[in-house]
């Protein structure tokens, strides 16, 4: 199983078991990891991994909700 956590004012926190694939369809080589943060803010000079350049500068609170349903 993946479980995926949004962060208030933070990453996207993936962690189980995943790949991560650039818009070509290259896979990312993570080097065994289960857990890996994805950036959100843009800032980041490792994207597109989280390295906690949002710190002061990124305000982005998340909760959770229903969607509509899919059409």
């Amino acid at each position: 199983m993946t479980r995926v956590t949004i962060k208030n004012n933070g990453a996207i926190r993936l962690e189980g078991e995943f790949e991560i694939v650039d818009q070509e369809g290259n896979v990312f080589n993570l080097n065994g990891r289960t857990a890996v943060s994805l950036c959100r803010c843009g800032l980041s000079q490792n994207l597109p991994f989280c390295d906690g350049a949002h710190k002061g500068n990124f305000h982005s609170p998340i909760q959770a909700f229903e969607l509509p349903p899919a059409k």
